[in-house]
């Protein structure tokens, strides 16, 4: 299945708002679809920088900076986003858009090992030229840690049955066999939902540090952005969406200070302003079915006080 980029339009616009120019970043370059509406809009003078850290996609992106000057690939994750502009003399720019859903080429090669539907090498690894894969992680991670990873970043209920049977298995090569020995441990399936699903999730976020990277990623990208510039993120799961709604959350609202019971005059930090949060439309769902959990949250940069 290729790849069909999620609330596409409604991720650019956020981008752009309003603007034909300028720097921008696509901070998870995927497949490239967002990039190439996004260079689509732009003038000549605009400039775009993705990041990404799988191969393929790397593949993708190397074609299309042959094809558009204006354009340029950056092998790194978007947690190093400020360091690595600052590589290339860029402390600023108009806009920020990432999508943190595991492409649909991902899921799909069963060499990439990220599915319990395709059977292949159990891997998982965003960048598999480096880090240890699925099955030499689980090898390594005890028990008890990985019953709280499960639980945490899959939400599984049944997490430490799972954990142990794991654990029992020993050494497992393929994703079929570890969503056997999910499926067998776990004692009560949701309806429509394989029951290695959450599990799955679960261990790719691991050992793909998915979460930390995104806490480490949001206060880069605003400290990045030019007043009035928008930061649109795309998250698939609770976990992501709950960290974004937070951080924009905390980074909206006026600090409180409450000092020794004498009332303060508070000291205004707020560095965003709240846009937008929108879900796939029902065509969209129709037509492509990952999208349906999507949710595309917008905000802007605002002025700095003081």
């Amino acid at each position: 299945m290729s790849h069909i980029s999620v609330l596409l339009h409604e991720t650019v616009d956020g981008v752009l708002a309003g603007r034909d120019t300028g720097i921008f970043v696509d901070a998870t370059f995927g497949r490239g679809g967002h990039t190439k509406l996004l260079l689509s809009k732009l003038d000549q003078n605009a400039r775009v920088y993705a990041f990404d850290k799988d191969p393929q996609a790397l593949e993708v992106a190397a074609q299309l900076e042959q094809e558009d000057p204006r354009f340029k690939i950056i092998h790194a994750s978007f947690a190093d986003i400020q360091a690595e502009l600052a590589h290339i003399g860029i402390t600023e720019v108009d806009g920020i858009m990432a999508d943190l859903g595991v492409s649909s080429p991902q899921l799909d090669q069963a060499e990439r090992g990220f599915s319990f539907m395709q059977n292949g090498p159990l891997d998982m690894r965003m960048d598999n030229s480096q880090g240890p894969t699925a099955a030499e992680w689980l090898l390594d991670i005890e028990e008890e840690k990985l019953a709280n990873i499960i639980y945490q970043y899959g939400e599984e209920r049944y997490s430490r049955r799972i954990a142990k049977a794991i654990k029992l298995a020993g050494e497992m090569t393929t994703t079929a066999q570890l969503a056997e020995v999910v499926k067998t441990a776990h004692p009560k399936w949701e309806k429509h939902k394989h029951p290695a699903t959450r599990t799955f999730q679960a261990i790719r976020i691991a050992i793909n540090k998915e979460l930390d990277d995104i806490e480490t990623f949001l206060p880069q990208a605003v400290a990045l952005l030019k007043p009035t510039a928008q930061l649109a993120v795309i998250s698939f799961h609770s976990l992501e969406d709950r960290l974004i709604k937070q951080f924009i959350q905390k980074e909206s609202s006026l600090a409180e200070d409450s000092g020794w019971g004498m009332p303060q005059a508070q000291v205004d930090t707020r560095r965003l302003k709240k846009v937008s949060r929108t879900r796939a439309s029902e065509a969209e769902v129709k037509a492509n079915p990952r999208s349906r959990s999507a949710w595309l949250r917008v905000a802007e940069r605002l002025e700095q006080k003081g």
